[in-house]
C-alpha cells in the first residue's frame, strides 16, 4: 500500500492527512471560516498568513492521529493548482521541504482532481469511466473521468460558479457567509415552488442550447429583482425561506438535468459528486432520484469529504505515485490550470 502525507492550502482551509491508497489514516482540517466571515468572503492575504500559523500543527496532528512515523511515508503531496497563489505557496513549500528533508518523492496535485478522488475514499471499488459533477465556490464542471490523469471537460459554467451564486444570493438575503450552508438550512422551512426562477440556458451561435453548460448570473439577477419587488410591497415580511428554497431547488434542478443528460449521452453508468456544493441536501436529493429513474449509480461522498481536505489530495497522489508519476522539486504553483492538463504536473 502506498502511504502519502498530503497537504491542502488552496483557499481557506489548512489541511493535512495521511492516506494509504483509498484508506484515510488521519485527516486534519483547520477552517478559517470564522476569520473571513467578518469580511463577507475570503481575503487572500489573510488566508495565507493563517496557513503559515497553522500548517505545522496540522501536519504534526496528522502523524499523531495516524500513529505513523516518517519511515511509513512513501511520498509527500500538496495541492499546487488551481487556487490562491499565496495560499498554495504555503502548502507546496512545506511539502517540498519535508520531501527533501526526508528524501521522499514530491507530488503536486490538481485541486479538482482531488475532489474527483474524494469519491474513491468512500467508494473504494469505484473504477473509471464515470462522470463527475464537480460543484464548488469557484468551479461548476461536468468531467468525464477516463482514467487517472485523463479527463475531459464536458460542461462548465459560463459565469458564476454554483457556490459563488449561493454566496451572492445569501448576501442579498442577508444570511451571511458562507452562503451555501445558510441557504440550505433556511430552505428546509421554505416552499421550493413559491417563486419560479430561470435555469439559465446557454445559446449556441448555430441555434439551440449547449446541453451541458450552466449559467447562474440570470438566476442571481432574478432573485435580486424579486427581493427588490417584495421589499417594496412589504419590507417587514420578506419571504426569505421561500426565496432560499426556490433558488436552491432551481440550482439543483439545472445541475441535475445537465448531469443526467451528459452521463446518458456518453453511455456512462456511474455519476459521482464532488466539491463544497456537493454537500447541498437538495442537490444530493434531486441527483439521487434522477439517477435512480435512469438506472444510473450515484456516488455521494460524505459531507466531510465534500469541502476542501487533504485526504482527497493524498488519495489522488497515491495512485499517481503507484503509476510512477512524481513532480519536479521546482514545480511552480498556478492560480489556474485546466483539469485536462493535469499530467503536466508530473515527470
Amino acid at each position: 500500500m502506498t502511504t502519502i502525507l498530503a497537504i491542502e492550502t488552496s483557499c481557506d482551509e489548512t489541511a493535512a492527512a495521511i492516506v494509504k491508497n483509498r484508506k484515510i489514516c488521519s485527516s486534519v482540517v483547520a477552517s478559517q471560516i470564522t476569520i473571513h466571515q467578518q469580511y463577507g468572503g475570503v481575503v487572500p492575504e489573510v488566508a495565507s498568513r493563517q496557513h503559515l500559523k497553522t500548517i505545522n500543527d496540522c501536519i504534526l496532528r496528522a502523524f499523531s492521529d495516524a500513529n505513523l512515523t516518517w519511515q511509513d511515508i512513501d511520498g509527500v503531496a500538496a495541492t499546487c493548482a488551481p487556487g490562491l497563489v499565496g495560499a498554495l505557496l504555503v502548502g507546496v513549500s512545506a511539502a517540498k521541504t519535508l520531501a527533501l528533508l526526508h528524501r521522499k518523492p514530491f507530488l503536486g496535485v490538481h485541486h479538482l482532481e482531488g475532489h474527483i478522488y474524494a469519491s474513491y475514499l468512500s467508494e473504494t471499488e469505484l473504477k473509471p469511466p464515470f462522470l463527475c459533477l464537480l460543484v464548488s465556490g469557484g468551479h461548476t464542471s461536468s468531467i468525464y473521468v477516463e482514467d487517472c490523469g485523463k479527463y475531459e471537460l464536458l460542461g462548465t459554467t459560463r459565469d458564476d460558479a454554483a457556490g459563488e451564486a449561493f454566496d451572492k444570493v445569501a448576501r442579498l438575503l442577508k444570511l451571511g457567509y458562507p452562503g451555501g450552508p445558510a441557504i440550505d438550512r433556511l430552505a428546509k422551512s421554505g416552499n421550493p415552488e413559491a417563486f419560479p426562477m430561470p435555469e439559465g440556458k446557454i445559446s449556441l451561435p448555430q441555434g439551440g442550447y449547449h446541453p451541458y453548460d450552466s449559467s447562474f448570473s440570470g438566476l442571481k439577477t432574478a432573485v435580486l429583482r424579486l427581493v427588490q419587488k417584495l421589499s417594496q410591497e412589504d419590507p417587514d415580511r420578506l419571504p426569505v425561506a421561500d426565496l432560499a428554497a426556490s433558488f436552491q431547488a432551481t440550482v439543483a434542478r439545472s445541475l441535475t438535468k445537465r448531469t443526467i443528460l451528459a452521463a446518458r449521452d456518453r453511455g456512462l453508468e456511474t455519476i459521482t459528486l464532488g466539491g463544497g456544493v456537493a454537500a447541498n441536501s437538495e442537490l444530493r436529493k434531486q441527483l439521487t432520484l434522477a439517477a435512480s429513474k435512469n438506472n444510473l449509480k450515484i456516488c455521494l461522498p460524505p459531507l466531510k469529504l465534500c469541502t476542501d481536505n487533504a485526504a482527497m489530495i493524498g488519495c489522488a497522489a497515491a495512485e499517481h505515485l503507484e503509476r510512477g508519476h512524481t513532480s519536479s522539486i521546482n514545480l511552480k504553483v498556478k492560480s489556474r490550470l485546466p483539469i485536462t492538463e493535469v499530467m503536466q504536473l508530473y515527470q
